[in-house]
């Protein structure tokens, strides 16, 4: 696989998505500097490849954030493309509404991404040039039963890409949305209700690095869910909510 970028920085690596993506881009020769908060995991994937390089930071940490990208553009030079995959799941009701996992899911799904644009847009604007994707989700598209906190989080960087995409382009920076379905890792294996269209870690990387080779600015997958959960957002709420209540909530206590 023949790939435009000498170097790339994977942020929530150790597990899931961010670790198969960072196999999948040594594999095509990138050096990949893979970043997560667990040492051990970070260590245990250098073992797949001598072009994977290792940098444990916490993304909510923002100075510690700023101070990885400096080491990181210091050790291996100029970073082309910057992966944002950290990411936290709290299943969440109402009825077992939990603040603290609410405030930790926004530090570290927004606020992480925060503190990664805080770290590379003034380099990358003063090149004129590199590519940067975060990884959003479907739940993001519109409110689901039990993703009250988690789903907002990532409508939120929906809007923040959205926002920034146009401004960025102005200076040769390209920004990517990566939206997807249900994906078999560690985040999915707690869930205790069907997962349509589930898909492998494999084939989810392959389709992410092949959109962002064509500089795609949304990256979404599988196209069926996709199709279902963006015709939803355009429901009025009184038939969108009916159809929540009648063909999900209901599926889910059953």
């Amino acid at each position: 696989m023949k790939v435009p970028w000498k170097t790339a920085w994977i942020i929530g690596a150790s597990s899931g998505i961010g670790r198969q993506l960072s196999i999948d881009l040594s594999n095509a020769g990138v050096q990949v500097a893979v970043s997560a908060r667990s040492h051990s995991k970070l260590l245990e994937l250098r073992k797949k490849s001598k072009l994977l390089i290792p940098f444990q930071v916490d993304i909510s940490d923002c100075d510690a954030m700023s101070d990885i990208n400096n080491k990181i553009e210091m050790k291996l030079g100029v970073v082309d493309l910057v992966v944002v995959c950290a990411a936290v799941w709290h299943p969440m009701s109402a009825k077992d509404f939990d603040i603290l996992k609410a405030k930790q899911s926004f530090e570290i799904n927004v606020g992480g991404v925060y503190n990664v644009l805080g770290s590379v847009l003034p380099q990358f604007i003063e090149r004129g040039k590199g590519h940067i994707a975060v990884v959003a989700s479907v739940a993001g598209y519109r409110g689901l039963p039990n993703a009250s906190v988690y789903g907002s989080t990532k409508a939120a960087l929906i809007n923040l890409a959205e926002s920034l995409y146009p401004d960025l382009a102005r200076y040769g920076v390209k920004l990517s949305i990566v939206n997807f379905g249900f994906v078999d890792t560690r985040m999915t294996k707690g869930n205790d209700f069907p997962m349509p269209f589930i898909m492998k870690p494999e084939k989810a990387s392959e389709r992410i690095i092949s959109g962002l080779r064509k500089s795609k600015f949304e990256i979404a997958f599988p196209w069926r869910f996709v199709l279902f959960l963006k015709l939803a957002r355009i429901l009025p709420y009184p038939m969108y909510f009916w159809f929540v209540d009648n063909f999900i909530i209901r599926k889910l206590k059953k």
